[in-house]
């Protein structure tokens, strides 16, 4: 089956997040797997360890860059340094895209480290997609921002989350990193229906897809990243395959990480999801 038409990508299937506490067994038992997404800022740096990793990855893997500042929403202009280390990294990887996240969290040059939500308005998605067409124009690679997962609202907001997502993605030219775990927790947290959230991005767009698990506490839902995926996040992982197609799949397992082995099992799940509902070639 065909991938996705706006990356193109037909073969990329099922990676997992390259993360510290895999390294040795990755390096020693080479493990048959897709591919590794990085977290980009990880790896910005001059030399030592972490570039000696990462050569000795791409020697056998595909790597997919996926960054957490570059801060699209922003009011601040693009960081021309902080772009030039992430070029020089995406020459040194050949990753087919990158992705960074659909929010803020900088001002006058200081930095939160926090993925933000923006208000949802029509002047705020023109700023948002300008400086995506900047990132991509100079860094010379396909961009998909991802949604993220949120807490707060706005109350200058004018239109729905998935509405701003297709404004800001249609007039940067740009994919979609969509997060369906991020899409089931703010639904749970703000009252929305995930499956019409997913019914109503632009499928074509859909680029690369996030699964990963969350926290429940008695009056809101984090997005951390330490369990299993849940089951009503599958259910909106199915409803997207059915109508994006066999997309590029990534499993998040960020924080009280389990073996190797495990997590890698946990992302093969979405394979019943791929060969049960992506459509057959036109």
């Amino acid at each position: 089956m065909p991938a996705n038409p706006f990356n193109g990508q037909t073969d990329y299937g099922i990676g997992i997040g390259l993360r510290v506490p895999h390294y040795r067994h990755i390096l020693a038992k080479k493990p048959v797997v897709d591919w590794f997404e990085i977290i980009s800022e990880n790896f910005m740096v001059d030399g030592g360890r972490p570039l000696e990793i990462l050569d000795s990855i791409l020697e056998q893997y595909r790597v997919v860059q996926h960054g957490v500042s570059m801060y699209f929403g922003s009011a601040d202009p693009l960081d021309r340094e902080h772009l030039k280390k992430i070029k020089r990294l995406v020459k040194r990887t050949n990753t087919p895209w990158l992705s960074d996240h659909l929010c803020w969290g900088s001002v006058d040059g200081r930095y939160t480290h926090d993925l933000l939500p923006m208000p949802y308005t029509m002047a705020v998605a023109k700023h948002t997609a300008e400086k995506i067409k900047q990132a991509s124009d100079f860094l010379e690679v396909p961009i998909c921002v991802e949604n993220v997962s949120s807490y707060a609202e706005y109350h200058q907001s004018n239109m729905t989350e998935w509405e701003f997502l297709s404004e800001v993605v249609e007039r940067a030219d740009c994919g979609i990193l969509l997060d369906v775990n991020n899409i089931y927790v703010s639904s749970e947290n703000h009252g929305f229906d995930p499956l019409e959230y997913v019914r109503y991005v632009p499928h074509h767009r859909v680029g690369q897809i996030h699964i990963a698990g969350h926290t429940r506490y008695d009056e809101v839902i984090l997005d951390t990243h330490d369990h299993p995926v849940p089951d009503p996040v599958w259910r909106v992982y199915e409803e997207a395959i059915k109508l994006c197609g066999n997309t590029a799949t990534l499993l998040e397992w960020d924080d009280s990480i389990p073996s190797f082995d495990e997590v890698h099992d946990e992302a093969l799940k979405a394979n019943r999801f791929l060969h049960e509902h992506a459509p057959l070639p036109i």
